[in-house]
């Protein structure tokens, strides 16, 4: 039996691929605070730094959560139903209140000091990377 991947599923593979290079490869590096601190000193330019990894994982999650919706939205088209792609439309929205509101959460911890902005930026990176992972691995 000959086996077909389609030009969206080459593609998806593709940027799987480039999407978990943005991934902790150990659990050691999975705190974007520590993984700043290592690469400069200042209060100032970690937050920087972890600024760009919010930005640049919120780019993966966008990458990654096209890649679900492609496959939800294939799912309905082979099952006939309508129900993949809203539950998907659902589990995201619940998931970004509860990242936020967690987040929000983490940076109370610091009492409004200046490290507060920087763990609620870390916050962000490690659960938008699980989230990743998350949406990653439920792709066919």
């Amino acid at each position: 039996m000959e086996t077909y991947m389609s030009g969206a599923g080459m593609r998806r593979i593709g940027l799987i691929a480039s999407v978990l290079t943005i991934l902790p490869l150990t659990p050691s590096a999975a705190d974007t605070a520590l993984e700043c601190g290592v690469q400069v000193s200042s209060q100032v330019e970690i937050a920087s730094c972890v600024s760009a990894q919010v930005n640049i994982v919120g780019l993966a999650l966008d990458q990654a959560l096209g890649f679900a919706r492609d496959a939800a939205v294939e799912l309905d088209g082979v099952t006939g139903r309508d129900v993949a792609l809203p539950a998907l439309e659902k589990s995201q929205g619940a998931w970004v209140a509860y990242r936020d509101a967690q987040c929000r959460y983490r940076a109370t911890l610091f009492g409004g000091g200046s490290g507060s902005g920087i763990a609620e930026g870390a916050c962000h990176v490690a659960l938008t990377r699980a989230r990743i992972a998350e949406l990653m691995a439920s792709l066919p």
